[in-house]
């Protein structure tokens, strides 16, 4: 059996213990396997065997998913899929190629439901305008792949057609199933602000999905939420922590503190210095392991500040100077 057929016959059950010891696996695969990853360890000098620990782990810079073919052993497979990041048309997008599409959304399901409850129990409409016109966004796949599994009878995506969505949302209440809205923060701004306080928009599950895409002025979470809550009610916002890099997510359940699932562990950096990386750091740079990544890559510096807090629990806190406006949560805080 490959690596690769052990490895994703373990990913399902794996558990926060496993962690460490399965993140220096999968790296020890990843540095002889990933080429660009292998050479950006070359240029830094850093051997596989020197990495005794998660902190001694290079990360590789995330802006390599938009400058590089970034996959493991890419001569035995092509893409099935290609996720492309949000931005502009003067903007060169991040490029996430897929092994398995299956394995994306059934890991991404997986987390949610440990998160959540099962996707059965859910109807899911999604206010996702920008990712739509895009095209080959990640988010937009995973909803797509939720509301199918839950086997719900309304579409899911709403464009611009706000009476439509309103409606819908009225609909799904009087199911008696659990309703959760996902949205582009600005695009939630816009129908909170046309619809205020309607009874349609009184006790979903909200889950904002960051950016205002230069539509609205930048706010800080507490702000936003505050102005969210107007319209849908005093239950708390949730909020997604995701990127096109990732295939994991985390979230947050209302509080502003995204809950780290299984596959996925961040590690905080020094923001002046790349390799300066502690477990127990209170704030800096975010970077991510992601255990899913097992066709790209797991370890990855992203752009994003973080306060973690001592239960594991991390809140977001804007982003580095001169980094890309980027479509996962970006608040700052």
């Amino acid at each position: 059996m490959s690596f690769r057929d052990a490895y994703l016959r373990q990913l399902p059950h794996l558990t926060a213990t496993d962690f460490e010891q399965t993140a220096l696996a999968l790296f020890r695969h990843q540095a002889a396997h990933c080429p660009p990853y292998q050479e950006y360890l070359g240029l830094l000098g850093r051997k596989p065997q020197q990495i005794q620990q998660l902190t001694d782990i290079p990360f590789l810079p995330i802006e390599f998913f938009k400058t590089h073919d970034v996959r493991t052993e890419p001569a035995s497979w092509e893409p099935k899929e290609v996720f492309l990041s949000s931005g502009t048309t003067m903007q060169q997008r991040s490029q996430h190629r897929l092994r398995d599409p299956l394995l994306y959304r059934q890991n991404a399901a997986r987390i949610f439901e440990q998160t959540y409850s099962p996707l059965r129990e859910w109807t899911f409409l999604a206010l996702l305008p920008s990712y739509l016109e895009q095209g080959q966004s990640s988010l937009v796949a995973m909803v797509d792949y939720f509301a199918k599994e839950s086997g719900q009878a309304q579409p899911a995506f709403f464009l611009h057609d706000y009476a439509a969505l309103v409606q819908a949302l009225g609909e799904a209440k009087q199911l008696g199933r659990r309703v959760m809205l996902i949205g582009v923060t600005y695009a939630l701004l816009d129908l909170a602000a046309e619809y205020g306080a309607a009874p349609e928009l009184q006790g979903l599950t909200v889950l904002e999905t960051g950016g205002m895409k230069g539509r609205r002025r930048e706010m800080i979470r507490e702000e936003l939420h505050a102005e969210l809550k107007l319209a849908f009610g005093p239950a708390g916002i949730h909020s997604e922590y995701g990127m096109t890099e990732l295939l994991s997510q985390a979230y947050s359940l209302g509080d502003g503190r995204f809950h780290q699932p299984v596959p996925l562990r961040i590690l905080l950096r020094d923001p002046s210095d790349p390799f300066s990386v502690s477990s127990t750091r209170p704030d800096g740079a975010i970077n991510v392991i992601d255990l899913a990544n097992i066709d790209s890559c797991a370890f990855i510096e992203t752009k994003d500040l973080a306060r973690q807090h001592p239960d594991g629990s991390f809140e977001v806190l804007g982003r580095m100077d001169n980094s890309d406006v980027r479509g996962c949560n970006q608040l700052v805080a």
